[in-house]
């Protein structure tokens, strides 16, 4: 008999592996070894765009007939920063004073080894056969081409039909059971381009400063509030993220700047809506204004559904309260998922996601298997 699955011996093992988008470096490979020893089965689907990085994503799933409850994360990481600054290898996995720390620990590989403990429990005291699967992408945290999205279309391909997901992202603001996400806002991201005619800093009639121009613009974007929330949402927010004119001459008027700005906008919007008002905004600005823009994202909102209030009643079983329904945060694979299933998300502490000595406590890896379990029981006894 081999021994049971530790979710931090598991997760662990997936941190050590330095898979920063859109590199794998063997992630995977722990997982799908994990899986293939509770009976999944495993479909590696790498993907690529022309212009696009490769992506390696996993597809696996354990039985074949009944619901099929899906799980989906991803096992790429963001870059872990000045290494200088972590108090351990930010690669290493260490655990120290009950913590586990490392790029990954909570956003979110140490989920996704909490839903494979569990899935081992569940399996092994659940009479019958039930259809378990797990999606995990190596792009969430990059373009997220040529992951979720694109494991979803061969899904559709294959005639695999998923009725339920559960998102493992780090979804609570401070403590296990705080929240459960049933929507997400939008995003885009806009770059702005102002062209000017270059000239001498001292003769500024004779030359048109595109700097001018596009602090008129970001002045009219950042000041101006899109709306004040909505009845599910918080407020959209538009924040600029960069300002670029390249000009290391201190006497000379560049011929060219430009910004970027992230919008996170909610239900009183479209990636289209927002993008007609900022050409609104670059067109007052006069002369020649050039504008590209990428919608990562829709805003969508799932009402709280029988899949949410089995994950909810699960959490409070196991941890003594019940998660609230929010929308906060930024986007997720869920946005994607959406379109194929009930989604909600639920997943560990998200404090120090993306931060330098990521970290999460064992116990919180622990009690996350419990609701992951609880989760999975009540699911397959309605």
């Amino acid at each position: 008999m081999t021994n049971p699955i530790d979710p931090v011996e598991l997760a662990a093992a997936m941190m050590r592996r330095p898979s920063v988008t859109p590199l794998d470096a063997g992630a995977l490979d722990v997982l799908q070894e994990a899986l293939e020893g509770l009976g999944f089965t495993c479909h590696r689907l790498p993907f690529a765009e022309e212009g696009t990085d490769e992506v390696d994503n996993l597809y696996a799933r354990r039985g074949t007939s009944g619901r099929n409850f899906c799980f989906a994360g991803h096992t790429d990481v963001v870059p872990p920063g000045e290494v200088a600054e972590w108090s351990v290898d930010p690669f290493e996995a260490a655990i120290r004073d009950g913590v586990l720390i490392g790029r990954g620990a909570c956003d979110m590989k140490g989920a996704i080894a909490c839903f494979v403990a569990a899935t081992e429990r569940f399996v092994a005291s659940h009479e019958g056969e039930s259809s378990i699967s797990l999606l995990i992408t190596g792009d969430e945290e990059g373009p997220a081409v040529n992951g979720t999205r694109k494991v979803l279309g061969w899904l559709v391909e294959q005639g695999e039909t998923l009725d339920a997901c559960l998102v493992g992202e780090p979804t609570n603001p401070t403590a296990l059971g705080e929240m459960i996400k049933v929507g997400r806002r939008g995003s885009l991201n806009a770059r702005i381009i102002v062209h000017g005619v270059q000239g001498h800093a001292a003769y500024p009639h004779l030359a048109d400063n595109p700097i001018d121009r596009l602090v008129a613009i970001l002045h009219r974007l950042t000041t101006t509030p899109l709306d004040g929330g909505s009845d599910h949402f918080q407020p959209s927010t538009l924040a600029a993220t960069t300002v670029d004119v390249d000009n290391p001459t201190t006497n000379v008027i560049p011929a060219k700047a430009s910004a970027g700005v992230n919008i996170r906008f909610n239900d009183h919007h479209t990636g289209a809506s927002l993008s007609e008002h900022l050409q609104g905004v670059c067109d007052a600005a006069g002369g020649e204004v050039e504008l590209v823009i990428a919608i990562s994202g829709e805003s969508f909102l799932r009402e709280p559904d029988e899949f949410a209030v089995v994950i909810a009643d699960a959490a409070e079983q196991v941890l003594g309260k019940r998660p609230e329904y929010s929308t906060t945060g930024g986007t997720s694979d869920a946005r994607f998922i959406k379109d194929h299933c009930p989604v909600a998300e639920f997943g560990l502490i998200g404090q120090t996601m993306h931060k330098v000595d990521e970290r999460i406590g064992v116990d919180e890896l622990h009690r996350l298997t419990d609701v992951y379990q609880a989760v999975l029981e009540r699911y397959f006894a309605v």
